[in-house]
């Protein structure tokens, strides 16, 4: 049997270009937050936002309620819009993913990467090393975000990759608290595991990344609690 055809005027525009200008607030708004420019607790004051960003308030009020909803910005009625301030708990749930999440990648990346792979975690690592010579923070943050986005592209599972990639924004935010203190160490762990990867040692990959990320995850609690004990955000 032939399924029936649909009209003409069904899929008419069915893709809106260029993208609602909502969310390209959304994504400078999320960037901002992500790279503490926006730091934790700070008040989000639509019309202030909307004078800076050059927009009317509606698209980012629209962003506002966007980044409430995925869990970047607190709406409180009557006093308006926040950056979330994380509690202890929720930053151990989510480091405790992605500790898991990561082990996998580097298991699996040690049995699957490509000469072509191996040779852009050197390239990345060693970025990451000039980064720190040049006392660069923020590129050092997004090199190692890069650098472990490859390596869960290396796994070569599709699925392992998306949810690595969802937790990795939230990551960057938690990472940027502590890059200057990891420093060269973080990058001497990367150059190790990109060996145990490069060897196709899956179970030594697995147990460096486990090493690695743990540690990050440790240094944000001692860190947020030196900042809580002299009265600062997290």
């Amino acid at each position: 049997m032939t399924p029936p055809r649909l009209d003409k005027g069904v899929l008419a525009n069915p893709v809106q270009r260029p993208a609602p200008l909502r969310d390209s607030v959304y994504e400078t708004l999320l960037e901002l937050i992500t790279r503490r420019r926006l730091p934790p607790g700070r008040h989000l004051v639509e019309n202030e936002l909307a004078e800076q960003l050059g927009v009317s308030r509606q698209p980012v009020r629209e962003a506002l309620q966007r980044l409430s909803n995925e869990g970047w910005v607190d709406l409180r009625p009557g006093f308006g819009a926040f950056v979330h301030q994380p509690s202890e708990n929720e930053a151990d749930q989510l480091l405790a993913v992605r500790t898991l999440l990561e082990t996998e990648s580097a298991r699996l990346a040690a049995t699957a990467a490509s000469p072509e792979g191996i040779k852009r975690l050197r390239e990345l690592c060693r970025e990451g090393a000039a980064g720190l010579e040049r006392e660069d923070p923020e590129a050092m943050v997004d090199l190692n975000a890069d650098l472990h986005r490859c390596i869960t592209e290396l796994s070569g599972n599709a699925v392992l990759a998306d949810l690595a990639g969802q937790v990795a924004r939230r990551v960057r935010w938690y990472h940027g608290l502590v890059v200057q203190q990891r420093g060269k160490e973080s990058w001497d762990e990367h150059a190790r595991i990109i060996d145990a990867i490069e060897a196709g040692d899956a179970d030594e990959a697995a147990r460096l990344m486990r090493e690695h990320t743990d540690t990050t995850r440790r240094l944000y609690h001692e860190r947020a609690a030196e900042g809580a004990e002299r009265g600062e955000q997290a």
